[in-house]
């Protein structure tokens, strides 16, 4: 596995953080166990963040002259897309979700990589806009993040935000229909070209019938639509399908999920992080759940027309447990945490009501019933799993495995996974290890984190508080280290040891 890019500053190291939530989302998509989500998500990674410095410094080098690029987040999950065929070509498409293989030896796929005329249009229209302005539009209607969060971001007037967003929708719908123009076709879609322009403009055009007969059959023209029409809540999943691709609206519901979880919270939506945080907090906006009725209504079209397959399949029977121990195999080939005998493990955790780092995007993986999707919010019960008899003095059979694996390593810091089997159903999970260097957690995704000297306890979030039995729970963090970095020792699930390895 490549070692992970290592953020040069601390706005480098903002982007690495939210970049990688991104990434991590799409990549548990495209996969079929939560290791190899990691996996696919470190690689990508690694591949995207280079391309998106290379094309900073091209940008430099090339000042006054205009460069055609995407921003970072939708350039990051172009990244795992082209990072997915490259494991298909060489071999390792078992690791992939079964439906995603299929689409990678579709035509849809091969349209990614043809030449740029053949483009989807949402793709090459993104492109065409300063990178500013492909940003605020990505960060607005895909990542769903509200707008005030969006101007601190990009650095933005709060008071002016809505309606440059406004002008950016606009700009975006002439740049997509440029591209349509722009694109190879035959007559009949050529004539019909002019008509879907003015149709598209205003909500209460009606859409003639010979024209709705065509966009029923012509999967070009009716990107083209989705694209031109502003009205009716199908901008992000145009948006999000065309430039995804293959798990676009799954993606797109994920982070609609997400932001509704901590909507739902009382979180307020427009809250500023704390300092250094790093924490994407402004994924949550009122607009998604307006939103959403057109993301159900553009997703049926757009699936009818074949620019998707099936986003959100489930497993088979024990399919994602057997992949989770095929990649905890794996996962040893990197090295893995050896427990210290001398430490008691027994300690109790942290109480899930301490102060924690707030978590990122939505994300669970539940064995046997891990969908695709996130599941709907669990609430806010802190209710765990039978804690079993009290008062025996034999040491009970370990009911969880944990394995820790340190992704990557740079001078004063790291990032590392942590993923636990569990023999029973749990209803909420805290986590709790010993560093044995004075490692300091910085920021936790997936679970929340609270520390106390060397002792660290991770505790679930509202959205992925449910674990089947024989299921397994995964998370991640970044952390500073000095001197030493040797792997944590002691782990324990609701106060009882977990085994390790």
């Amino acid at each position: 596995m490549p070692d992970l890019p290592t953020p040069k500053d601390a706005t480098e190291a903002a982007l690495f953080s939210e970049g990688w939530d991104a990434v991590l989302s799409y990549a548990d998509l495209c996969t079929s166990g939560s290791l190899t989500a990691h996996q696919l998500a470190t690689e990508a990674f690694t591949l995207g963040m280079r391309e998106v410095r290379a094309a900073a410094r091209t940008h430099v080098r090339g000042a006054g002259r205009r460069t055609a690029r995407l921003p970072t987040i939708p350039a990051l999950l172009t990244a795992v897309r082209d990072t997915a065929a490259a494991w298909e070509t060489e071999g390792q498409g078992h690791k992939l979700d079964p439906d995603l293989r299929l689409w990678l030896n579709s035509a849809a796929a091969a349209r990614y990589a043809s030449r740029p005329l053949e483009r989807p249009v949402a793709l090459r229209g993104l492109r065409d806009m300063q990178e500013a302005d492909a940003a605020l539009l990505w960060l607005a209607e895909v990542e769903a993040l509200p707008l005030p969060a969006v101007a601190r971001r990009l650095g933005l007037d709060p008071a002016t935000v809505a309606g440059e967003l406004d002008q950016v929708r606009t700009l975006f719908r002439d740049r997509c229909h440029r591209a349509h123009l722009d694109t190879p076709m035959d007559a009949q879609c050529r004539s019909y070209a002019r008509l879907l322009d003015a149709v598209t403009r205003s909500p209460a055009a009606d859409t003639p019938d010979d024209l709705s007969r065509h966009l029923a059959t012509c999967v070009r023209c009716a990107e083209a639509a989705a694209c031109l029409r502003l009205h009716g809540g199908g901008l992000p999943a145009a948006l999000a399908g065309g430039v995804i691709g293959w798990g676009g609206l799954a993606y797109l519901e994920r982070r609609r999920r997400a932001a509704e979880v901590r909507l739902g919270a009382g979180r307020p939506a427009d809250a500023a992080p704390a300092p250094g945080s790093g924490d994407p907090e402004e994924e949550g906006s009122g607009r998604s759940r307006v939103l959403r009725g057109g993301l159900l209504a553009a997703a049926v079209l757009l699936s009818a027309l074949a620019l998707g397959v099936s986003m959100m399949p489930s497993g088979g029977s024990g399919g994602d447990a057997a992949a989770a121990r095929d990649d905890t195999a794996t996962a040893r080939d990197y090295g893995r945490p050896v427990a210290d005998p001398s430490v008691s493990t027994t300690r109790k955790p942290a109480s899930p009501t301490a102060p924690a780092a707030t978590p990122s995007a939505a994300r669970t993986t539940a064995g046997s019933d891990r969908r695709k999707t996130d599941p709907e919010p669990q609430g806010t019960s802190s209710a765990t799993d039978d804690p079993g008899p009290v008062g025996t003095t034999t040491a009970p059979t370990a009911t969880c495995s944990a394995a820790y694996h340190l992704v990557n390593q740079w001078p004063d810091g790291f990032q590392a996974t942590v993923t636990v089997s569990t023999d029973r159903p749990l209803t909420g999970w805290d986590v709790s290890w010993t560093f044995p260097d004075g490692q300091q957690v910085g920021q936790m995704w997936d679970a929340t984190a609270h520390q106390d000297g060397p002792h660290v306890t991770a505790t679930a979030a509202d959205y992925d508080r449910a674990v089947p039995a024989h299921g397994t729970l995964s998370f991640g963090f970044l952390a500073t280290w000095q001197e030493k970095n040797r792997a944590p020792y002691g782990f324990t699930m609701n106060g009882k040891s977990c085994a390790t390895g």
